[in-house]
């Protein structure tokens, strides 16, 4: 009974997980500049391949597996941000066209090097 939950919990994480990661394709190929582009591909993006290792995690039935992808799911948590908000921050620098839309400039105002 127990495994039967189990396999459509996982059934379910993955199929979630699947969507999310559609939703974060379809952001990258329809928006309009580089910065909704990487925020749909950085927060859809993780969150889906986060639930598909969660799936992982419950399908394998292995305590070896489950751990290796819950550190999966911990290192696409932590790295995702930082490297979305690295590539701001080079787009920023590398005066991207983008950024006479943005509204409040915080980054003008800092003194020093981006």
């Amino acid at each position: 009974m127990i495994v039967d939950l189990a396999i459509y919990a996982g059934c379910f994480l993955m199929l979630v997980g699947a969507a999310f990661c559609l939703l974060a394709s379809v952001g990258v190929l329809r928006l309009p500049d580089l910065l909704t582009r990487m925020h749909a591909a950085s927060k859809a993006g993780a969150v889906g391949g986060g639930l598909i290792l969660l799936a992982v995690a419950v399908l394998s039935f292995d305590p070896a597996v489950a751990v290796r992808a819950i550190i999966g799911v911990v290192f696409i948590l932590i790295t995702t941000p930082l490297s979305a908000h690295l590539l701001a921050r080079a787009s920023y620098g590398a005066d991207y066209a983008a950024k006479n839309n943005i509204a409040a400039d915080e980054m003008k105002s800092k003194s020093g090097p981006n």
